[in-house]
């Protein structure tokens, strides 16, 4: 990955950050000249079907980023607990001095039937991935008005145009975050700043590979399977390939993009 200046001087917040698409993202706009404060809640949920990042993955992400020659702010949050994330953004704000880029991709997905949701994963899926998203960019806007604008760029999905089968809460919630962001974006244009949305389809992380059982799903319903299957002829997309979208939305190049969903899915929702 070569390195460049396009966020110099910045400073970028990213829920997630431990492992998967989140460290990627403190990556790429680390190489890019930004600082980053890098948050992930470092548990395990009791309805996921993978285990979370650790403290270990946290600090592994700063190391890699401060390879880079980059500085980094590292806390453990639950984004659905308000004040433990805003114990994290004002520290990461206080500590490298502004906030720039907002990156809300802390995120779970629980596969099932709609007859086999649980409440329990219902709630735990809409509160970390819509009502935690929420929290993250409506707590840190008033510091990206206070830098006099900036970007904010939710991690949406494929599941957040389509009604994919088998992933309801997950669906649910990257629907529900779409208009979120929107109305951000209309809300806090006056002061510069932008909010847009991420989708990817699959991509290869720990995540995705807690979702062994979509097959045996998909036999109980074959003709959805073709749901799954993106035009170009790859089945997952990498990180990477997500991060080079959020760097694009957070970079000067896209100052007059907002309230868009950009979607990055081997062509996937094309079908």
């Amino acid at each position: 990955m070569t390195s460049g200046a396009r966020l110099a001087g910045k400073v970028a917040l990213i829920t997630g950050a431990a492992r998967g698409q989140g460290r990627a993202h403190a990556l790429r706009l680390a190489n890019e000249g930004a600082d980053i404060i890098a948050v992930d809640v470092c548990a395990d949920y009791a309805t996921t079907a993978y285990p979370m990042a650790t403290e270990r993955d946290l600090e592994s992400t700063a190391e890699q980023v401060r390879s880079v020659g980059r500085q980094v702010a590292t806390y453990t949050a639950d984004v659905r607990d308000r004040e433990q994330l805003a114990a994290a953004i004002d520290g990461g704000v206080g500590q490298l001095g502004r906030l720039d880029i907002v990156v809300a991709n802390a995120g779970i997905c629980i596969l099932d039937s709609w007859d086999a949701v649980t409440p329990e994963a219902w709630n735990d899926t809409i509160g970390t991935n819509l009502t935690g998203a929420w929290n993250t960019m409506s707590m840190s806007a008033q510091h990206l008005i206070s830098a006099g604008g900036g970007s904010i760029i939710a991690t949406g999905s494929t599941c957040g145009v389509r009604g994919v089968p088998f992933f309801a809460p997950y669906v649910a919630s990257k629907h529900g975050l779409v208009g979120v962001v929107k109305t951000l974006a209309n809300e806090l244009a006056q002061y510069n700043v932008r909010a847009n949305v991420v989708h990817p389809a699959g991509v290869s992380t720990d995540l995705t590979q807690g979702l062994a059982r979509i097959g045996e799903l998909i036999e109980t319903n074959p003709h959805l399977a073709g749901t799954f299957v993106n035009a170009l002829p790859v089945e997952r997309l990498e990180s990477n390939d997500i991060s080079n979208a959020v760097l694009f939305l957070a970079s000067d190049e896209a100052r007059f993009v907002t309230g868009t969903e950009l979607v990055v899915d081997a062509g996937n929702t094309n079908f």
